[in-house]
């Protein structure tokens, strides 16, 4: 078994797709329009689908406001230096919502960014490995 996509619903898909493709640097791996059921699907991801976990973008027809609830934390996505990559992202129009630093109660240095609908996602700072 293996974690295939996290999904999430978005309000504007060609805003949301620009954020993850431009200032994250992923691909649209795959996008298809379903008429009939009045929503899109588009996949993004770093890797193909048959070789790590993408994220599915999920555009409703019409639909502009979803409550993000309390339940859905965040995505990880690991960076060679989350400062620098928070700064990256801050000058590409993305908003930082916690500045690269140690993690509460811990050593690992994170920092989070929020998508165009306010979805979480956490920059996890690569360890050096010492072998």
């Amino acid at each position: 078994m293996r974690i295939l996509h996290t999904m999430l619903r978005v309000r504007d898909l060609e805003r949301s797709l620009a954020f993850y493709t431009e200032i994250l640097g992923m691909r649209v791996l795959r996008r298809k329009d379903y008429p009939e059921g009045k929503f899109t699907l588009a996949f993004v991801g770093f890797e193909e689908e048959d070789r790590g976990a993408v994220i599915e973008l999920t555009y409703n027809w019409g639909e502009h406001e979803y409550e993000l609830g309390t339940a859905f934390g965040h995505i990880a996505i690991e960076v060679e230096d989350a400062a620098a990559t928070c700064a990256e992202i801050r000058a590409q129009g993305g908003k930082v919502v916690r500045e690269a630093g140690p993690m509460k109660h811990g050593s690992t240095v994170i920092a989070f960014i929020e998508d165009p609908d306010g979805y979480r996602i956490e920059l996890i700072e690569r360890k050096s490995r010492q072998d």
